[in-house]
């Protein structure tokens, strides 16, 4: 889909979504000519008299050039109206659950990050507001609803399961009844899915993780139409103070200009890698969207862009807990840590690492179970990603399964004798 660049040097009415990457909110400078805008570092703009600023800004925790340029960036690739950034994705979500009354009502998707589901449960409680957690909102969503429900909240896909949700189904059920609904957009990035064009009143993005995509910046974002919600988060965004720095939002707003490259290889580089373990005997299971396979595939041709799965995958490995761990360890090419999205590969336990804080009865009635490994997929050779994959699989599952016979056959367990 194509959308007007608000820019005088760019009057064409429409372009696409990789030119707008390129110049959305990249205005050259006036002065110098520079075709990058520079880095204000400036807490502070100089008054001409009293109440009078130079310019339009006063002070960079209210706004910023670059807060401001990177902001109308990613509002043009989600063709929202505005966006508002934030410190971390974690921010924008306490932002935005701040916005609500005491006494409010949320309803939630079981299979949320953990971090989400944190707040939902430690924080948002103490000031009030409950939440309701469903693992399947399209089919009982009417039923949870309450006069004081204000907010839906979605994952689609989930994380770490992968799972997908109709955004339109589950707004117009959202919308008859007054309630908002908001949408965490990070698994796919705005390249893949654009929620607001199926219903969504609010996008939200960990910006850390595709929208940046270099993994050196922590930032949130919301985006949206509403002219209400423009002024109530953008009152908070100030008052709370949760805002990134400048040179944060020009790092990501750098990250912006070459996101449908990176989102292409990405998505070809999972797919790669899905169906390799698919096809391997060493899996359980696999959760991807963008594989015929997938339960929700109906949902993903009809939502993503071209029907793409994305980056992200997960996958049950045979050998339970330790033979995920040692997949993990085995790995030559992904690398062993916590976040997503960037231009490298990276596997974890999300049980252990990114949702340990979830209780395990939960974590397993929607799919995180110990064997579950998660996997982002960077922008790699697809080849050397596959074959890093089976070789790491191949291993993980035979020393486990060579392990577990020493330990049954000589009286050792883990180390110490029974």
């Amino acid at each position: 889909m194509t959308v007007p660049i608000d820019s005088a040097e760019n009057p064409s009415p429409a372009h696409g979504f990789g030119t707008l990457a390129v110049h959305a909110g990249s205005p050259h400078d006036p002065t110098t000519g520079a075709v990058i805008e520079p880095i204000s570092l400036s807490t502070t703009f100089e008054q001409t008299a009293v109440g009078k600023p130079v310019g339009q800004y006063e002070y960079s925790r209210s706004s910023n050039p670059n807060r401001d340029n990177f902001e109308k960036a990613v509002a043009a690739l989600e063709n929202a109206k505005y966006a508002l950034a934030f410190g971390s994705g974690s921010a924008t979500t306490a932002t935005i659950l701040q916005s609500l009354a005491q006494g409010s009502h949320v309803i939630s998707v079981s299979d949320v990050y953990g971090g989400t589901h944190r707040y939902f449960t430690r924080v948002a409680k103490a000031h009030g507001v409950t939440v309701t957690f469903t693992p399947q909102i399209e089919v009982d969503i009417a039923e949870h609803i309450r006069d004081n429900t204000k907010l839906v909240w979605i994952e689609s896909p989930s994380n770490p399961t992968l799972r997908l949700v109709d955004i339109r189904s589950v707004a117009e059920a959202a919308h008859a009844r007054g309630v908002a609904v908001v949408v965490d957009n990070t698994f796919l990035s705005p390249y893949i899915q654009n929620p607001l064009e199926h219903g969504a009143d609010i996008v939200v993005h960990s910006v850390t993780k595709y929208i940046n995509g270099h993994s050196d910046v922590v930032m949130g974002l919301a985006a949206f139409n509403s002219d209400e919600l423009r002024e109530s988060l953008a009152f908070l965004q100030n008052a709370c103070g949760a805002v990134p720095s400048a040179f944060d939002c020009w790092l990501a707003h750098r990250g912006v200009k070459t996101l449908h490259l990176r989102a292409k290889q990405s998505n070809t580089n999972a797919t790669a890698v899905a169906e390799a373990l698919e096809a391997s005997p060493y899996v359980i299971a696999v959760n991807y969207p963008g594989l015929d396979s997938h339960p929700h595939r109906h949902i993903a041709l009809r939502q993503h862009r071209d029907g793409m799965g994305g980056g992200m995958l997960s996958f049950r490995i045979k050998g339970g807990r330790a033979a995920a761990e040692r997949f993990c360890q085995l790995t030559r090419i992904y690398t062993l840590a916590e976040s997503l999205g960037g231009i490298e590969s990276l596997c974890e336990l999300p049980s252990a690492m990114t949702h340990a804080g979830i209780p395990r009865d939960q974590r397993e009635a929607v799919g995180v179970f110990d064997d579950l490994v998660r996997i982002s997929s960077g922008i790699e050779e697809p080849e050397d990603l596959v074959r890093d994959v089976e070789q790491a699989l191949e291993r993980a599952v035979r020393e486990t399964a060579d392990a577990s016979l020493a330990s049954n056959g000589n009286g050792v367990t883990n180390g110490h004798v029974a």
